[in-house]
């Protein structure tokens, strides 16, 4: 019976803790900017969690660490869908849009779908880039 009792009150108590946190998280707003994994150039390099502004003229990817990225005359060539390996460092379910900048550089950045819109509007589309 004591076991009982000492289960359900630290279910209650861990249950407190979360929707305290919650509701901590919630009464901060959203936080701005688009939430991505991004790898630089496309096809190459480790994924690296960070998130895309497009608050500003040009839109730019901040990583969680290290220095921001300008991203100027941006334009998505392409969305797909992850790979089964590339599913095992990022979302299966996230959409992957291929980028590719004035200074011939390329990137690919991962967003969860409902974040695909807002994102290929911080980076203007061209040509037919139909999703797969």
């Amino acid at each position: 019976m004591i076991e009982i009792v000492v289960v359900v009150l630290g279910a209650a108590g861990a249950g407190w803790l979360l929707r305290r946190k919650h509701l901590a998280r919630t009464a901060a707003g959203p936080v701005p900017g688009i939430p991505c994994m991004a790898r630089r150039p496309a096809g190459q390099g480790r994924w690296r969690p960070g998130r895309v502004y497009a608050d500003q003229d040009a839109p730019r990817w901040v990583p969680q660490r290290g220095e921001p990225v300008l991203l100027p005359g941006g334009r998505a060539t392409g969305v797909r869908a992850p790979s089964v390996k590339e599913g095992m460092s990022i979302h299966p379910g996230s959409r992957i849009v291929a980028c590719a900048y004035d200074d011939g550089g390329t990137m690919e950045i991962a967003v969860m779908p409902l974040d695909l819109r807002e994102l290929l509007a911080a980076v203007s589309r061209t040509g037919d880039a139909g999703e797969s």
